[in-house]
C-alpha cells in the first residue's frame, strides 16, 4: 500500500495507539477489532471503549470480493490476477469491487454503542453515507444516495460502501475515488450493479485531484457526522 494513516476516534478518554506501518489493513482490522471486543467484554458500556479507530490508506491495486460473491471462480480470479491486482475474498458485504492508487479507502474500527444508542447498523451505513455526500459538497459536487448501495454523481458511484459488523463493532468501510485509473472497474460489475458506471473527483471537477488533496477535508467531514474528535496515532 503506498499510504496509510491511523487514527484514533474518541469521544472522551484518549484510546490506545496501533501502528500500520507493517501490517496490510486487512491484518490492522483484525487486531484492532479484537483489541476493542477485548475492552467492550460482556458490560457494552460504551463509556469504557478505548479502541475506536480509523485506518485511512491509498491501496496497491486489488479486487475485493465480499461475501456474496462465492460464485467468482479461481479461473475468474487468475485473469482478474493476470492485470496486475491482487484478488482478497473478504468477510464484507456487498460484491466485487477495485482498490487502487488514487482512491482514499477508510476503515472505521467503531463500537457502535459509543456513538449510537441503539448500536444500528443502519445508522451506521447512513452514517458513512451523509459524510461522503458533505465531503463531496465540498468541491461543489452534489452526491447522492439511491436504492444501490453508495454514493452516487448522477448515474455513476464515487463512492463504494462495504461493511463488517461482529458484537456492534465495525470493520472494513469506504473507498472514495480521488484520481483513481478508473480503467480497472472495466474488468467487473462494480458491486454488481449493472448498467451503472463509476467515476472519481478527478473526472467530475476536471483536474487531478489526489489522496492527499482530500484527505483533511475527510477527515472533517468523518468527525462531524460521528460527532467526535481524532488524534493521528500512526501514519
Amino acid at each position: 500500500m503506498t499510504f496509510s494513516k491511523a487514527y484514533d476516534v474518541q469521544r472522551a478518554t484518549a484510546s490506545k495507539a496501533y501502528d500500520v506501518q507493517r501490517a496490510t489493513a486487512t491484518k490492522l482490522q483484525d487486531e484492532v477489532s479484537a483489541d476493542a471486543t477485548n475492552i467492550k467484554g460482556n458490560t457494552l458500556n460504551a463509556t469504557n471503549i478505548k479502541g475506536n479507530t480509523l485506518i485511512t490508506v491509498e491501496h496497491d491495486p486489488v479486487y475485493t470480493i465480499g461475501l456474496r460473491s462465492k460464485e467468482y471462480t479461481a479461473e475468474q480470479e487468475r485473469t482478474l490476477r493476470q492485470l496486475g491486482a491482487d484478488f482478497i475474498r473478504t468477510n464484507r458485504g456487498g460484491l466485487i469491487t477495485f482498490h487502487g492508487p488514487g482512491q482514499l479507502v477508510a476503515y472505521p474500527i467503531l463500537y457502535l454503542g459509543t456513538f449510537n444508542k441503539a448500536k444500528s447498523m443502519r445508522w451506521y451505513v447512513s452514517t458513512l453515507e451523509k459524510t461522503i455526500i458533505t465531503f463531496c459538497s465540498h468541491f461543489g459536487l452534489t452526491a447522492r444516495t439511491t436504492e444501490h448501495t453508495g454514493v452516487w454523481i448522477g448515474d455513476n458511484k464515487v463512492a463504494a460502501i462495504g461493511i463488517h459488523g461482529s458484537r456492534f463493532i465495525t470493520t472494513h468501510g469506504i473507498a472514495i475515488n480521488c484520481n483513481t485509473d478508473l480503467s480497472w472497474f472495466d474488468h467487473i460489475v462494480p458491486c454488481g450493479i449493472n448498467g451503472k458506471g463509476v467515476t472519481s473527483l478527478s473526472r467530475e471537477l476536471g483536474r487531478d485531484v489526489s489522496v492527499d488533496d482530500v484527505h483533511d477535508v475527510f477527515l472533517d467531514a468523518f468527525r462531524q457526522h460521528f460527532d467526535c474528535y481524532t488524534i493521528l496515532a500512526r501514519s
